[in-house]
């Protein structure tokens, strides 16, 4: 048991000493400029093309989540658009689940690493029925869509579709409007 206090104490002096570092500070403080994030997006695009053969998305994969967390309790094969074969592979044989869950996991490391992780308080209902009634709005446009801002837009247009394009007029058209309503209504 010494042997684990002794290696997460070096551990944690080796966390020391590199949140000091000027490194640090521009990984996980300092935020990207935008062209470092595109270059970047652009870069896990033409990954995951050519690892999987598929352009990258994201939603997609939600339905299959709810189908297979609801497996257990009820009958899903009367579910309009779900492939059997791949709910019976179930989450941990589907590679867009697995990214998903990636992503999720990066984002509260790099959180927690930058120390800027923070559980806010509500600072009113109002705010936050207009974010659950904007989560739900976005969740139906995608999928409607049969996509949302990566597989419908950002894959759509890197394969150079009309879709994407048309996603990309919409897209920023509902962010217009929703930041009117939101000063407007919601704050």
């Amino acid at each position: 048991m010494s042997e684990n206090k002794g290696f997460f104490k070096k551990l944690n002096d080796v966390f020391n000493a590199l949140k000091n570092k000027d490194l640090y500070k521009r990984l996980f403080v300092n935020p990207l400029t935008y062209v470092t994030g595109a270059v970047l997006l652009a870069l896990f695009n033409i990954v995951t093309f050519a690892a999987t053969g598929k352009g990258w998305g994201v939603s997609g994969v939600l339905p299959y989540w709810s189908a297979w967390i609801l497996k257990p309790i009820g009958d899903i094969t009367t579910w309009a658009n779900l492939s059997q074969a791949t709910v019976d592979a179930g989450f941990w044989n589907n590679g867009v689940s697995i990214r998903n869950l990636g992503i999720i996991l990066g984002a509260l490391l790099a959180v927690l690493l930058a120390s800027q992780f923070k559980i806010k308080k509500i600072k009113n209902w109002k705010q936050a029925s207009g974010a659950m009634v904007g989560g739900l709005v976005m969740g139906y446009g995608a999928g409607v869509a049969l996509g949302c801002n990566i597989g419908a837009l950002f894959s759509g247009i890197a394969s150079l579709s009309l879709a994407g394009w048309v996603f990309a007029l919409f897209l920023f058209l509902g962010a217009y409007v929703g930041s009117k309503l939101l000063v407007k209504v919601f704050m």
